[in-house]
């Protein structure tokens, strides 16, 4: 079927693919679709619900029929588009949704069932018994459900995510979208023109109408090669544009050319202004059999014989009511293609040397692959034609998704007798040429330099207008043709099978509703997305409920407007890029001391650090704990957040996130700190150190970096966008490290550039240092307490410090410690981690209900304020420690009074951390108990219902060590 001449193939380059199994060859600038119609393959896919056979219907990424599997094994992809796969050596594809084969599936019989499997059957028929639903229905509904398979293997596919920044993005580069940046761009605008073919030019390429002088694909091929040469222009081939969202940002999906090493690349663009040239998709008209092998639409009929050089079929016919059918039969015969008849249902004249049946239709098709079709006069005359193909052309559907995805809602032209988009529907878009309503070459050329230099315009540029070349500007005067009547099936959704009796019933059932009637029917669902048979069932539907077609309304467009894989969206996602590791910058040294580690939030920390003889986790980790309480020692803290804020109003941005006051913070000091969310429950605490009159740096627990720096970005931007302040997360940026012990002032001495003087740098103080030259920040906190600091040095040099740091340490009988012991220590002080602060407690529940201060707003502070977070009966902060004979206590555990019976509903609490305390020589914990901080001396049994363990244990203060605080300060 590939004609001798013509075509934008390269007929030098011969390639090989494989198709079902069989060797067939294409050329170079074939699709996969073009190069099966040149094999002569006519059925390629099935389809969903009757498994009818399903032929090439488009020569686009609308096409609802050609759905294949490409690949085999692990990286097979399936539902991909045959009209859009790019014909490459080796290529390896298959039909879909058919068994044994695509010739001869068995399920085909629910075609000859398809009576009683019409619309909404399902909601009917698998009502019951609950036990044959279980059993029957639904195992053998999931089985049919879907149309292609994945592998259900790891596939080594590369995908990548990338960000552009422009002054214009033009979506489309067909004649408007090509005339739209090049007006921009040389008026020196920064121009990002996107496409989802490989070839620039839309429908250039598939007409043999000429633009200015030259055919139009040559026409279409200079232009591009002209911006391409532009440096203030980006020509994206392969790209769908598939999402557009606030504030001038773009999804789009960009396929890389067949052999490259990355399969696809999603990007985000973010755009001042915007250009919609996506141009219009071509409708089918509903009549008996129209879904048959070898009907096409007349514009795809166009594009394989103009652009690919191809023959769709060896006879004829071609049916619309437009100058379509006229131009399509015309580039048939002159492909030497036999015309059987050229049927206009308007009753024009001429076309003498055409076989023109004017007034008619055609309607019905013969043949399970078109073998002819049935043409009925305007006279009820019924003429048998025999022919291989049917053109069909039932008018354009202006492609206006994109206009709809920030709720714009189309408007309905009767002109065109279609949507077109709203004006201003996407702030900063002009949609303009075909997907405008605008169908003819000159005009879209015309609409395309005027959306140009608007845009250029509106950013204040300015430049040379290009010359508008000639081109066809006669309108096709087409009539809106929707439903041939007669007996038989008439299909509007190819791919779900939706006929117009489907919809018609949906109707009489009082789905009358244009979205009820989608999902009762699942017209336009799955990839179609009603880009192919949408408008044309909003029209039997207006019929069925005597509505017109706009006040029978359009569903909803959402994006993303093409499908996408998920690994594109997710790039770098796979692996450890899902669950990223994240080291401290000492990581080398704690592997070198041979320390497990153990996760913390996303980073990896050392759990303790073993010596020789200790054969044990409890051994090493009580060594740690006497060591920095009677010596000194040194922990990697950089995991924790840090958050510089800046700006004018930074103090009162915090006053604001915060529940107690920041702004009162003098310089060089350091207050504690608590964040509420909004609805009124503890997010984190932290501290908040004052370094300048407009620069503050926040700490945050390891777990909650993310949540806070997301709460502040939403209270700057939502809350309170008043306030002219900035933020930046710099935990990466900063190597901290934490010297806790009696002797910590003496070992920082000794690698301070400016050793501290006693009395100097009080608790919670703050301020600039250097080690060995290198500018530092040195912190008075404390996590242990103990008298501790934390110096903070930028990341690069957070090794060499902490490897000094902890030799000095070890030369006073001191050493590094991990997070166990880190643990033990908070716990004997009663400080709190995230096992208090779960989500679920309050600042009333902590025992904090003092920080919130009556002075100011905070995030939280209403919500807060609510009878149920105020409840005496709320399990709030206490300290327990065993009693009776049985020592242990384990978190998560529940507490009972001594003697009532261990369910549930008589919990009064329960322990959120435990340790044992090498100091005080017993364990302790942390428990939330209702009335807690009134039952210090009660007695309480502890039940670990999982590990069969009960312990009588004393209610107490959460601080069991120095509580008066006399070491933190001295």
């Amino acid at each position: 079927m590939r004609l001798a001449k013509g075509g934008l193939i390269d007929r030098d380059r011969q390639l090989g693919f494989r198709f079902d199994g069989h060797g067939y060859t294409g050329m170079e600038g074939d699709t996969l679709a073009s190069a099966l119609l040149a094999n002569g393959l006519r059925t390629v896919a099935r389809s969903f619900k009757y498994h009818r056979p399903r032929g090439i219907l488009t020569a686009g990424s609308e096409e609802p029929n050609a759905l294949v599997t490409l690949g085999r094994g692990a990286g097979q992809e399936p539902n991909a588009r045959a009209t859009t796969v790019e014909l490459h050596q080796g290529l390896d594809a298959r039909s879909q949704n058919a068994w044994p084969s695509v010739g001869f599936d068995v399920m085909e019989v629910n075609d000859w069932l398809s009576p009683f499997l019409g619309a909404g059957f399902y909601y009917k028929t698998f009502m019951g018994p609950a036990r044959i639903w279980e059993r029957v229905f639904e195992p053998v509904i999931r089985r049919a459900a879907g149309l292609g398979q994945l592998s259900k293997e790891v596939a080594d596919l590369r995908f990548d995510k990338a960000f552009a920044f422009c002054d214009l993005l033009v979506i489309g580069a067909g004649p408007t979208g090509l005339m739209a940046a090049w007006t921009a761009a040389e008026a020196g605008a920064d121009v990002i023109l996107a496409d989802e073919d490989f070839l620039p030019g839309g429908r250039l390429n598939a007409e043999r109408a000429g633009v200015g002088g030259q055919s139009g694909a040559g026409w279409a091929a200079d232009i591009a090669a002209r911006l391409s040469a532009m440096p203030n222009v980006r020509v994206m081939t392969r790209t769908t544009v598939t999402g557009v969202y606030d504030q001038g940002t773009f999804g789009a999906l960009q396929r890389h050319a067949p052999g490259a090493r990355m399969q696809e690349t999603f990007w985000r663009i973010v755009a001042k202004r915007s250009v919609l040239a996506a141009g219009a998709t071509e409708r089918p008209v509903a009549l008996a059999n129209n879904d048959r092998p070898g009907v096409m639409m007349a514009g795809a009929v166009r594009s394989y014989l103009n652009r690919f050089a191809v023959a769709p079929g060896k006879t004829a016919v071609v049916f619309g009511a437009s100058d379509e059918v006229m131009r399509t039969a015309a580039d048939l015969r002159d492909a030497g293609v036999h015309l059987a008849a050229v049927v206009d249902a308007r009753p024009v004249t001429g076309g003498q040397d055409m076989p023109l049946r004017s007034g008619a239709v055609v309607e019905r098709v013969l043949g399970r692959e078109v073998e002819g079709v049935v043409i009925r006069h305007a006279d009820g005359r019924e003429e048998r034609v025999q022919a291989d193909l049917l053109a069909l052309s039932g008018g354009w559907n202006p492609t206006l998704h994109l206009t709809c995805h920030l709720n714009g809602r189309p408007v309905w032209r009767d002109d065109v007798a279609a949507f077109v988009p709203a004006p201003e529907a996407v702030p900063g878009m002009t949609a303009t040429g075909a997907c405008n309503g605008d169908l003819t070459t000159a005009a879209c050329l015309a609409a395309g330099r005027a959306a140009g230099q608007a845009a250029a315009e509106s950013l204040g540029l300015t430049g040379a207008l290009p010359d508008l070349p000639e081109a066809d500007g006669a309108d096709a005067g087409a009539m809106p043709l929707w439903v041939v009547p007669g007996k038989g099936r008439k299909w509007v959704d190819f791919q779900n099978d939706v006929t117009v009796k489907d919809i018609a019933q949906a109707a009489r059932e009082n789905f009358r509703s244009v979205e009820h009637m989608k999902r009762y029917t699942t017209q336009g669902m799955a990839t179609d997305q009603g880009r192919m048979g949408n408008v044309t069932a909003l029209s039997v539907l207006a019929d069925a409920t005597g509505r017109s077609i706009p006040g029978t309304g359009t569903t909803t467009f959402r994006p993303p407007f093409a499908p996408i894989h998920i690994a594109a969206l997710g790039a770098g996602g796979q692996g450890k890029g899902f669950a990223p590791e994240r080291f401290t910058a000492s990581h080398a040294v704690t592997l070198s001391m041979g320390a497990p580690l153990i996760e913390a939030g996303l980073w990896y920390r050392p759990s303790y650090y073993p010596r020789a003889g200790e054969t044990t986790w409890r051994q090493s980790c009580d060594r740690e704990v006497g060591m920095v309480r009677t010596r000194v020692g040194v922990c990697d803290v950089s995991t924790l957040g840090k958050i510089d804020v800046q700006g004018p109003d930074a103090a009162a941005f915090l006053d604001f996130v915060y529940t107690n006051t920041m702004s009162t913070l003098p310089v060089g000091k350091v207050r504690y700190g608590l964040m509420l969310r909004e609805d009124g429950h503890v997010m984190d605490d932290g501290t908040c150190a004052r370094i300048g009159e407009t620069q503050f740096v926040v700490t945050t627990t390891t777990a909650a970096a993310g949540l806070v720096m997301k709460q502040m970005e939403f209270a700057a931007q939502v809350l309170r966008p008043d306030l002219d302040v900035r933020m930046i997360s710099v935990t990466e940026q900063w190597a901290q490290t934490a010297v806790a012990g009696p002797e910590a002032r003496a070992l920082l001495n000794e690698v301070l550039d400016e050793p501290m003087a006693d009395g100097a740098w009080p608790f919670m103080s703050c301020g600039a240092v250097s080690v060995g030259g290198i500018p530092a920040r040195l912190f008075r906190i404390s996590f242990s307490g103990e008298h501790a600091y934390e110096i903070a040095v930028p990341a690069r040099y957070g090794e060499s410090l902490f490897r000094q740091l902890v030799a000095k340490a070890e030369a006073r009988g001191g050493g590094a410690y991990g997070m166990e012991a880190l643990n033990v220590l908070r716990v004997e002080k009663g400080l709190l981690t995230h096992a208090e602060l779960d989500g679920r407690t309050t600042a009333y529940d902590l025992n904090l209900q003092g920080m919130m201060s009556k002075k100011k707003d905070f995030v939280g502070r209403a919500a807060a304020q609510r009878d149920g977070l105020l409840d005496p009966d709320r399990p709030r902060l206490v300290g327990i420690r065993p009693v009776g004979a049985v020592k242990q206590l384990t978190a998560g555990a529940f507490l009972f009074e001594p003697d009532a019976e261990k369910t549930r509903p008589n919990a009064q609490g329960t322990v959120s951390s435990v340790a044992y305390s090498p100091t005080l020589g017993h364990f302790v914990g942390l428990a939330l108990l209702k009335e807690g901080p009134e039952r210090h001396g009660d007695t309480v049994r502890m039940v670990d219902h999982l590990r069969g363990i009960e312990t009588l244990c004393e209610v107490c203060d959460p601080v069991f060590f120095d509580p008066e605080g006399g070491r933190v300060r001295g």
